[in-house]
C-alpha cells in the first residue's frame, strides 16, 4: 500500500514540476533577455535579486533528503512536501508572468535555440536517471536559473558562428553601397532623442536610415543593415550603446563611421563600467573611429566633453552645440509653454535663427541645437531647418507632454539618470499649477546609486508640491530621506506599491490650478 501511495504521489509530483518547469523557464529566460544574454550579467542579477526565486530552495533540500536518504518513508514524506510546495511555486511563476511583465519575452530564434537545449539537457538526464525521474525533474526545477546560464554556455560557440556570419554579411552591405556616409550617436543619455531629431531635419533633404527604437549594439547595428539598408540610402544614423569598456569600438571597428555625434555624458552603467572614467573613455572611442579631419560634435555643457575636446582639436574639426554658453551652435531667448519650447540659435559664424518645437525641457533644447548643428553641417541652411524642426515628435517616454482633460502627464520614465532626473523636476517647476512627481528611483548606479537617489530628492523637494514613490524601498528610501532633510513636507510625501496606486492618488490630489504629474522612470521588470 505504501508503495502504491508512494508511486501516486510520485506521478503527481512529476506532473506539477513539470508545470512549474514550463513557467520557470518562461521567467528565468524573460530576466535573462532584459540582461542582454550575458551569463556574467544575469548571474549578478541572480544574486542582487535571490529572494524572487528563493522558494526553490526548498525543493533542492527536500531533493537532496530523497538522494541521501533512499527510504520509502523518507520519499513519501518528502513528496507531501514537494507537491503543494511546488504547486504554490506555480501560482508565483503564473503571478509574475500575469503582472510583473513590462517588456515581455520575445520568442527569437536565439531564445529557441536556447530553450532546445534547456529541453535536450533535461531528456539527457532523463535517460541517464530514468530510475529517479522524480527526484530528477526536482533537482532540475531547484537549479533552473543555473541550467539557463549552462546552457547559453554550451550554446556559445553556435551563437557565436551565427554572429560572425551576421557580421560579415552586413559588412558585405556596406561595402557594396561606397556612398553611404555613417553618422555615429553616441552619449550616457540623449542619443535615441538626438537620432530620431536629426532624423527629422535630415529626411526632407536626404535619404536617410536610422537604428530603429534601441537597436544600438553590434548585433542591433548588424541587423539594420541587413534588413532596412538600400542602395539609395545617403546617410546611415547609426546610434551605438555601451554597457562594457570597447561596445562603441566594437561596433565602430566594423562599421567605420564618417562623422560623430556624443550627445552627454554622465553616470550610468555603472555596474558594468565601475569608474566614470571608463564611460567617458568608451563614448569617446566614437572620436576615435571618426577619421582626421573628419567632425565630431560635442555638448559643450558637459564637462567631461569639454575637458576631453582638446584631445581632437588638432587631428579633427570639432564642432560645440549648447544649451548654457556660446560655444559653437548656441542657443538664447528660451521660452517655455505648455505648447512647447521657443529659441534662437546662433551658428558659429553668427548667423541666428528663431525657431519654435513642440517639446520641453533643457537637455530637449540642447539636443535640438545638436541636431540642428549636424543638419547645417551637411549644408542645410538655418531657415530651411525652421519647418522641419516644428515637425520634431516627442520621443515617446522622454518628456513627453499627454494631455488627460485637467491633468497633464510629462512621460520621462525611460531610462532616468542624474542628469536627466535633476533637469525633469526642474522642467516641472517650470509650468504654473500642481506639479507631482511620480517616480520608483534610479537604477544600474553601483556603489554610488543610494548617493544619487538621495540627491535626487533634494531636487524634487526644491521643484515638487507632492512626491509620490513607487515600489522597491531600496531604491526609494534614499529619495525619501533626500527630500526630507530638504525640508520637504512629509504629508505630500506618499509611498505605493506600484505604479497604479500612486496614479490614482496623484489624479484624486485636490487643489486650485492645472496638475502636472511627471513620471520620472519606469523600472523594467529586472528590478
Amino acid at each position: 500500500m505504501l508503495i502504491l501511495i508512494d508511486q501516486i504521489l510520485a506521478l503527481a509530483n512529476v506532473f506539477v514540476t513539470t508545470i512549474a518547469l514550463v513557467l520557470g523557464l518562461h521567467y528565468n529566460l524573460q530576466m535573462f533577455q532584459q540582461n542582454g544574454y550575458k551569463n556574467g550579467e544575469f548571474w549578478s542579477w541572480l544574486i542582487k535579486n535571490d529572494a524572487r526565486q528563493r522558494f526553490l530552495t526548498v525543493v533542492l533540500l527536500d531533493a537532496c533528503v530523497m538522494t541521501f536518504f533512499q527510504h520509502p518513508v523518507v520519499d513519501l514524506v518528502c513528496l507531501i512536501i514537494a507537491i503543494p510546495w511546488t504547486i504554490a511555486i506555480i501560482f508565483t511563476y503564473a503571478l509574475y508572468w500575469r503582472t510583473e511583465t513590462k517588456k515581455k519575452l520575445v520568442v527569437t530564434a536565439r531564445v529557441k535555440r536556447l530553450i532546445a537545449t534547456i529541453v535536450i539537457v533535461y531528456a539527457v538526464l532523463f535517460v541517464v536517471c530514468h530510475e529517479r525521474v522524480v527526484l530528477l525533474a526536482m533537482l532540475y526545477l531547484s537549479v533552473l536559473p543555473y541550467i539557463v546560464i549552462l546552457c547559453n554556455l554550451i550554446n556559445h560557440p553556435i551563437e557565436a558562428g551565427i554572429n560572425r556570419h551576421y557580421i560579415r554579411d552586413a559588412q558585405r552591405i556596406i561595402r557594396e553601397n561606397p556612398r553611404i556616409k555613417i553618422i555615429g550617436i553616441t552619449g550616457s543619455y540623449g542619443k535615441t532623442s538626438m537620432k530620431y531629431y536629426l532624423n527629422t531635419l535630415l529626411k526632407d533633404f536626404y535619404d536617410v536610415l536610422i537604428t530603429p527604437g534601441n537597436f544600438n549594439t553590434t548585433l542591433g547595428v548588424v541587423r539594420t543593415i541587413r534588413e532596412h539598408l538600400k542602395p539609395s540610402n545617403q546617410i546611415f544614423l547609426c546610434e551605438m550603446g555601451a554597457r562594457h569598456v570597447h561596445d562603441i569600438k566594437e561596433i565602430c571597428d566594423l562599421f567605420p563611421p564618417q562623422e560623430g555625434i556624443i550627445t552627454s555624458i554622465g553616470p550610468q552603467h555603472l555596474e558594468t563600467f565601475h569608474t566614470q572614467e571608463n564611460i567617458v573613455n568608451t563614448k569617446f572611442e566614437l572620436a576615435d573611429a571618426v577619421p582626421e579631419g573628419n567632425r565630431i560634435y560635442l555638448n559643450a555643457d558637459n564637462s567631461y566633453e569639454l575637458e576631453k575636446a582638446s584631445e581632437y582639436g588638432s587631428s579633427r574639426k570639432v564642432i560645440f552645440y549648447s544649451y548654457k554658453s556660446d560655444k559653437g551652435y548656441h542657443a538664447s531667448e528660451v521660452k517655455l509653454s505648455t505648447l512647447g519650447t521657443e529659441f534662437t540659435l546662433t551658428a558659429p559664424d553668427g548667423e541666428t535663427a528663431r525657431f519654435t518645437m513642440r517639446l520641453i525641457g533643457e537637455h530637449n533644447v540642447i539636443n535640438v541645437c545638436g541636431a540642428i548643428a549636424v543638419a547645417h553641417e551637411q549644408g542645410i541652411p538655418l531657415d530651411s531647418l525652421r519647418v522641419p524642426v516644428r515637425r520634431i515628435e516627442p520621443v515617446e517616454h522622454r518628456l513627453q507632454m499627454i494631455q488627460r482633460g485637467e491633468v497633464t502627464i510629462i512621460d520621462d520614465a525611460y531610462n532616468s539618470n542624474p542628469a536627466g532626473s535633476k533637469a525633469a523636476v526642474e522642467t516641472l517647476h517650470m509650468f504654473d499649477g500642481i506639479r507631482i512627481l511620480v517616480t520608483p528611483g534610479m537604477v544600474e548606479l553601483g556603489d554610488k546609486e543610494t548617493d544619487y537617489n538621495y540627491k535626487f530628492g533634494t531636487y524634487a523637494a526644491a521643484n515638487c508640491d507632492y512626491i509620490l514613490l513607487v515600489g522597491r524601498l531600496q531604491h526609494t528610501d534614499p529619495i525619501k530621506k533626500g527630500a526630507l532633510d530638504s525640508g520637504f513636507d512629509e504629508k505630500n510625501l506618499r509611498s505605493f506599491d506600484d505604479l497604479k496606486s500612486a496614479m490614482t492618488y496623484a489624479y484624486g490630489i485636490s487643489g486650485e490650478g492645472h496638475k502636472y504629474i511627471l513620471l520620472e522612470n519606469d523600472l523594467p521588470d529586472a528590478y
